[in-house]
C-alpha cells in the first residue's frame, strides 16, 4: 500500500523554504558494495513531484542537470525543458554547485592538485558552473572540496594547498565581480572521505580561512549536519558559530550516527534532541536561508520510497518547530530559563554584569572581593531543564 501523506498543520508549503538537490531524491542507491537499485528519476520529474510535495526549490550540481560531455544543442534543450518546468510549477533554484569530485581528472585534487592543469580546468569548469547557476537564479553558489586532502602527507604541503585554494576562492570572487553576478560562495567543510584526509575539516576551519580572502564579504558557510558530526562535534555550536558571525549563507540538513561514515540519512532519523536544538537555534534567530535537505532515501527504497523520504524530511522539521513553541510555551521551562536570566543579568556590584574593557573596569574586577563559597556551592538546574526538554521530545508535556 502506497503512502497517503496526511494533510495537517506539519503539511510542508512553499512558504517554509525547503530545498532538495536534484542529487538527493534522485540519489538510485548506488553505494561502494553495490549497483543501483532505482530507476533515474529525471530532473523535470523531480521538480514535478518536488512541487506536489510543498517544497520551495530545488538545487544542483552542473553535471546532475548537463552531463559534462553534453553537446550545445543537448545543454540548450536540457535547459528550455528544465527552465519551462521551473516555470509551470513555481519552484525556485536557490544554490547550485558543481562537481569536481567525480570525475577522475580530479582524483589528486582540484583547487588544491598538484597539477596546475588540473587547477585550471576545475576553475573553467566552475566558471562555467557559476555561469549556469546564475542563469537559473540561484544567490549562492557552494564550494565542497570533496577531493581536496590527501592519503599521505608526503604527497603535498599543507600551506601549499591552502594557498591554492586561497587562489582558486579569490580568483571566482573576482570572476563574479567582474560579471556583476550577484552571487555569494559558501564554503562547504568536511573531515574525510572521499580522501583519507580534507584540508579545511570543520566548519571553524573554514571560518577562519573565510577571512584571508581578498573579499571576505562575498564568502560565507554551508555547514552539513553530518559532515560535523563526523568529527564528534556538535553541530549547533558550528551553526551557532556562523550565525553569529553572519556567516551562515546556507545549511545541508540530513542525519547521521556518531563515529559513521558519511550516511546521508533523512533530516532527524537520528538524534532527535541534536536535531531539536538545530531547529530551535534557526528558528530563534529568524534565519531567512533555505531548509535545505542534503541526504538520500535508504537503499531499500523504490521510487516512492524516495518522495516518502522527501515528505518526511519537510514533516520531521515542522514537526521539530512545533516542539520549539511547545518549549517556549511551558511554564516549567520559562521559569528555568527567567532564572538564567537573571544570573546573566545581575549586576557584580558595581562592575556590571557586561565587562568591556577599560582601565578603571579592570582595577575594579582585580579588588573585588567574590563570595566564592556561594558560587563554588550553587547550582543551575540544568538536569531540570534538561528533563523537561526530553519530556517535550517524548510527548508527554
Amino acid at each position: 500500500m502506497r503512502t497517503r501523506y496526511p494533510h495537517d498543520a506539519y503539511c510542508p508549503k512553499p512558504e517554509h523554504h525547503f530545498t532538495f538537490g536534484l542529487w538527493t531524491v534522485g540519489n538510485p542507491g548506488r553505494d561502494p558494495f553495490g549497483d543501483a537499485v532505482r530507476p533515474t528519476i529525471s530532473a523535470i520529474q523531480i521538480v514535478n513531484k518536488l512541487a506536489e510535495l510543498g517544497a520551495y526549490g530545488v538545487c544542483l550540481h552542473d553535471n546532475d542537470l548537463v552531463p559534462m560531455d553534453a553537446t550545445a544543442a543537448q545543454t540548450e534543450r536540457i535547459l528550455r525543458e528544465f527552465t519551462g518546468a521551473l516555470r509551470e510549477t513555481g519552484l525556485k533554484v536557490p544554490m547550485a554547485t558543481t562537481n569536481l569530485f567525480y570525475d577522475p581528472v580530479f582524483k589528486e585534487g582540484a583547487f588544491t592538485s598538484n597539477d596546475a592543469r588540473v587547477r585550471a580546468f576545475a576553475l573553467q569548469k566552475t566558471m562555467k558552473s557559476i555561469d549556469l547557476a546564475v542563469e537559473l537564479g540561484a544567490e549562492t553558489f557552494v564550494l565542497w572540496g570533496g577531493r581536496e586532502g590527501v592519503e599521505t602527507n608526503a604527497a603535498k604541503k599543507p600551506q601549499d594547498a591552502i594557498k591554492r585554494f586561497r587562489e582558486a576562492v579569490n580568483f571566482l570572487c573576482e570572476y563574479a565581480r567582474d560579471n556583476h553576478y550577484a552571487v555569494k560562495f559558501a564554503l562547504e567543510a568536511k573531515p574525510n572521505e572521499p580522501r583519507g584526509d580534507l584540508f579545511l575539516p570543520t566548519t571553524g576551519h573554514m571560518l577562519a580561512f573565510i577571512y584571508t580572502l581578498d573579499h571576505p564579504e562575498m564568502v560565507g558557510l554551508n555547514p552539513e549536519v553530518a559532515h560535523e558530526q563526523m568529527s564528534g562535534l556538535d553541530f549547533s555550536h558550528a551553526v551557532g558559530q556562523a550565525l553569529e558571525a553572519g556567516k551562515l549563507f546556507h545549511i545541508d540538513l540530513n542525519g547521521q550516527k556518531p563515529g559513521r561514515y558519511d550516511q546521508d540519512l533523512r533530516f532527524a532519523s537520528e538524534d532527535q534532541k541534536g536535531a531539536f536544538f538545530l531547529v530551535k537555534l534557526l528558528e530563534d534567530a529568524k534565519w531567512s536561508g533555505m531548509r535545505h535537505f542534503d541526504s538520500h532515501p535508504y537503499r531499500t527504497e523504490d521510487e516512492q520510497g524516495a518522495w516518502d523520504f522527501a515528505f518526511y524530511s519537510m514533516r520531521s522539521y515542522l514537526i521539530l518547530k512545533e516542539k520549539v513553541a511547545q518549549f517556549y510555551a511551558d511554564a516549567e521551562i520559562q521559569d528555568l530559563l527567567e532564572e538564567q536570566m537573571r544570573l546573566a543579568e545581575t549586576s557584580v556590584g558595581k562592575l556590571g554584569c557586561t565587562f568591556q574593557y577599560s582601565n578603571r573596569l579592570a582595577t575594579a574586577i582585580k579588588t573585588h572581593p567574590f563570595a566564592l563559597e556561594r558560587l563554588r556551592t550553587q547550582g543551575f538546574n540544568y538536569e531540570r531543564l534538561d528533563q523537561c526538554t526530553t519530556e517535550i521530545l517524548m510527548g508527554i508535556r
